[in-house]
């Protein structure tokens, strides 16, 4: 008898929840039950009185371990609406780095040069040093620090993955 294995698939949520403390860790907690990795996690509060957060999270599972964690999601009660980004059509993500790159004459003007074709802004200069901040999708951000890797690359920090569905619906 053979068994058809599931491929895992890459998945963007957008989980909104009432904002309080715990709610975070159990949802975490239901992707490291089952062994599997939260590639991109944002929180972000999304009301003016703070009440209610917006938290995205960026997987690989497979489509039926998908809707089993989306199930467990929905049934947990501080969550008001999980929407899997990628199965309900076409969608927007984004994420922010922070890119600090050290270097002197040649390698800064190169710096300088990559920043302008990336679109990287420099939110921060010395003498010796640069600070980019980069907005885009994961491979410009991973072809940009790439890149800054050959002319002086000393740090990155990086968001994580925001994403919102195009159209008039809400998530």
């Amino acid at each position: 008898m053979h068994i058809k294995q599931e491929t895992a698939e890459r998945h963007t949520l957008a989980i909104v929840v009432d904002n309080e403390p715990g709610i975070l860790a159990r949802i975490a907690g239901l992707f490291t039950a089952r062994g599997y990795n939260i590639e991109s996690l944002t929180v972000s509060e999304i009301t003016e009185d703070k009440s209610v957060s917006r938290i995205t999270i960026v997987t690989s599972a497979s489509a039926h371990v998908m809707e089993q964690v989306l199930a467990q999601l929905d049934r947990l009660v501080p969550v008001h609406t999980v929407t899997d980004l990628t199965a309900t059509g076409e969608h927007v993500e984004r994420e922010l780095a922070l890119v600090k790159v050290a270097g002197a004459g040649d390698h800064r003007i190169e710096a300088l040069r990559l920043a302008d074709v990336y679109r990287a802004r420099v939110v921060d200069a010395t003498t010796s040093s640069f600070v980019f901040e980069v907005t885009g999708g994961r491979d410009k951000i991973d072809k940009f620090v790439e890149l800054m890797a050959e002319v002086g690359l000393v740090e990155v920090a990086r968001t994580g993955i925001v994403a919102i569905g195009r159209g008039r619906e809400a998530a």
